[in-house]
């Protein structure tokens, strides 16, 4: 089966990158979610924690929200960088999905978020698509893509099953706490496993 290289091509050239000095203030970004949350995060306190100057940080982002914005988009892309492959079976996407959530709920940022701040997690990654999401949806895409050569997964435009497919995932991980005196969590894994597969199945 031919592999589907453009798509891998192109998520790799999608990928941001931030250089040494953005970095700085990025490590300093988790540092206040992690200890503070995102209303810790101040343009002063970036600045005192990287040991840089605030006219440095303005020339990369307008404000705090931007700042934030690029850490969580990082965090994301440091969890997709933990799949070296695209998926090519909607077995092995699935699995990734699932792996990907627990990432996810397990992150220092993220789980910080989804635990303490629910507001700002669905602030920054539900009330609209952002390049978190966007990075996420083009990885999903790829693999979809490569499942569907694969004739396990259903035909369809990769880029709106992925959409779906993003939705279920998100919407079982932002309710997990709500509903876990009603599901333990290998039920809450095994159903969403269905779902996912579901979903996808041709």
């Amino acid at each position: 089966m031919e592999e589907r290289q453009p798509g891998r091509s192109a998520l790799l050239a999608a990928r941001p990158q931030w250089d040494a000095t953005q970095a700085r203030v990025l490590d300093a970004a988790d540092a206040l979610i992690g200890r503070r949350g995102v209303h810790g995060v101040t343009i002063a306190e970036l600045a005192r924690r990287s040991s840089l100057s605030r006219p440095t940080i303005y020339r990369s982002w307008n404000d705090a929200d931007d700042v934030v914005r690029s850490a969580l988009l990082r965090r994301v892309v440091g969890l997709i960088d933990q799949f070296p492959a695209p998926a090519r079976t909607r077995s092995a996407l699935v699995d990734d999905v699932m792996r990907f959530t627990s990432l996810f709920r397990n992150d220092a940022v993220y789980g910080r978020l989804l635990a303490d701040e629910p507001e700002a997690f669905t602030r920054y990654t539900l009330q609209r698509v952002g390049s978190s999401q966007r990075m996420i949806l083009q990885w999903l895409a790829t693999a979809i893509g490569a499942a569907q050569d694969d004739g396990s997964v259903r035909t369809g435009e990769p880029q709106e099953i992925a959409v779906m497919l993003l939705l279920i995932a998100q919407s079982a991980v932002i309710s997990h706490g709500t509903v876990a005196d009603l599901i333990d969590e290998a039920a809450w894994e095994r159903e969403l496993r269905a779902a996912l597969d579901g979903h996808l199945r041709a």
